[in-house]
């Protein structure tokens, strides 16, 4: 199925689409991974969700540099607020402590 009849099946809620959804993406494993935590930081997404698509973005092969840089890349369509909402939960999916001990320069 091309692009132009999947758009016409999202737009139009078209039941069948959802059985389609599981292997129609033609996006590497990677990139997915990567939307898709665009994606929470985007709604607010949960910390285990943060961590399930960290884990499957490096599984993929992207480096944590890569995962922290799609957070500055969506900051101008999401805003600073949902960015700064979401760091602590994807660094704590990196393992990152991030935490500062009061007195602390950064």
């Amino acid at each position: 199925m091309d692009y132009a009849e999947r758009l016409r099946r999202f737009t139009f809620n078209d039941e069948r689409i959802d059985a389609e959804l599981a292997g129609a993406a033609s996006l590497d494993e990677k990139t997915l991974a990567l939307a898709r935590i665009a994606a929470l930081i985007a709604i607010g997404g949960a910390e285990p969700s943060f961590g399930a698509e960290a884990d499957a973005a490096v599984g993929a092969g992207a480096t944590p540099t890569e995962i922290v840089d799609v957070l500055a890349g969506v900051v101008p369509v999401v805003g600073l607020a949902r960015v700064v909402a979401a760091a602590p939960k994807l660094a704590l999916a990196l393992g990152c402590d991030i935490g500062l001990a009061a007195g602390d320069d950064y």
